[in-house]
């Protein structure tokens, strides 16, 4: 672990803290000291470690990370003092002094409230069935205040007590799933306890929530492409089922099996693409129906796999930040380990322009991005800077 490197050990440290959370959450409620809540274990302390702040704050990490080091060395030598036959003084002084030591700080800097939610997980999968739910879900219960494209734009937002947060950039990544939950549930007070947001729990049950909070990731995507910005939350390829000529239907999984895949929106009048050893090609029809056999009879074999879900074109659509009746001719691309990383408009060309989910920050990929390279060189950039699930202000 390096000092001069941060980014060496604070995610490490980081992901460290959450799991010894949710460990001991996990133990709890083994031990019957954890009530239910929402159909998952509950958190059962009022405060937990803030690693949202610890991620923004590296000096504040680096004093924590410290501190649990000599307090993990104090009670090791506590230890091989109680079990050793000699040099038990000395092993004893050793564990006082790295007690003594530890740099602890203050906790109100490091903990922060928690909710009985904080470390619960969606149980609906990431699928576009899942997305589709969410997004007529937002349209009903969210778009008055939030806007439709989750910038708080909505037209109800001018008459709030306090205007509505965006959820078009990096917000997501910075909360607890479970939190963001429980403020949709719940809903959210202002410190003189004035009502910000209202309360969904009576209105919507677990699992349409967590379609909602879902969805917008989506938004979330859509967000940061219409900045220009990059997608500031790492998206996941929605799972559907692909179905490829006359053959049975897959699990999107299943099909591209470990493969970069590129998703080409296809007009009803335009002829698949050709393969491309380079990636699997998947097909998004507005029908989620297998175009025609092209019958132009080009060589070389063109693309046949499609994905059946009717929603697909419209939620791939929102995540490339075009209109539905504007998406037909662009184009996306997912890695090997099924991320979304990039998206080209109809009639461009692929560069490292088209990158908008990369290891860098948004504002340093941004000024990075060029139009040289070619796909080539697009390609080995995604592999080079390979990305993971963002939560709680740390990738998992």
């Amino acid at each position: 672990m390096s000092l001069a490197a941060p980014e060496a050990w604070l995610n490490p440290l980081l992901a460290t803290l959450h799991e010894a959370q949710v460990l001991l959450g996990a133990l709890a409620d083994r031990l019957g000291l954890a009530g239910r809540s929402h159909g998952q274990p509950a958190w059962p302390w009022a405060r937990r470690v803030a690693t949202e702040t610890l991620a923004i704050d590296r000096g504040l990490a680096r004093r924590l990370g410290l501190a649990l080091i000599a307090s993990s060395a104090a009670l090791i030598l506590a230890l091989a003092a109680l079990l050793a036959r000699r040099a038990r003084l000395p092993l004893a002084a050793l564990a006082l002094a790295c007690a003594w030591l530890a740099p602890w700080p203050p906790t109100a800097l490091w903990l922060t409230a928690a909710t009985p939610t904080s470390f619960q997980r969606s149980p609906l999968p990431f699928s576009i069935d899942t997305l589709a739910q969410g997004a007529s879900l937002y349209a009903q219960h969210c778009l008055a205040c939030h806007g439709a494209s989750g910038r708080g734009d909505g037209p109800r937002a001018d008459s709030l007590p306090v205007w509505p947060p965006t959820l078009a950039g990096p917000l997501l990544a910075r909360r607890l799933d479970g939190e963001l939950f429980q403020h949709v549930a719940s809903g959210m007070r202002d410190r003189q306890g004035a009502v910000t947001m209202p309360a969904f729990g009576a209105s919507l049950d677990d699992r349409e929530i967590w379609a909602t909070l879902a969805y917008l990731r989506v938004l979330s995507a859509a967000g940061g492409g219409a900045s220009g910005e990059g997608w500031p939350v790492p998206l996941a390829l929605p799972a559907l089922e692909v179905r490829c000529a006359d053959g049975a239907p897959l699990p999107l999984a299943q099909w591209r099996s470990g493969q970069r895949v590129r998703l080409v929106a296809l007009d009803a009048a335009a002829p698949p693409p050709f393969e491309d050893a380079r990636w699997q090609t998947l097909l998004l029809t507005r029908d989620g129906q297998p175009p025609a056999p092209p019958r132009d009879g080009a060589h070389g074999p063109r693309a046949r796999c499609t994905a059946i879900a009717p929603d697909a074109w419209r939620i791939f659509a929102t995540i490339a930040n075009r209109a539905p009746d504007a998406f037909a001719g662009t184009e996306l691309i997912a890695d090997r380990s099924g991320w979304l990383r990039a998206v080209a408009a109809p009639g461009t060309r692929w560069s490292d322009a088209n990158l908008m989910c990369g290891a860098t920050s948004t504002t340093a990929a941004r000024e990075s991005r060029t139009t040289a390279g070619g796909i080539d060189a697009l390609l080995a950039r995604i592999d080079a800077e390979p990305v993971a699930d963002t939560e709680g202000g740390y990738t998992h």
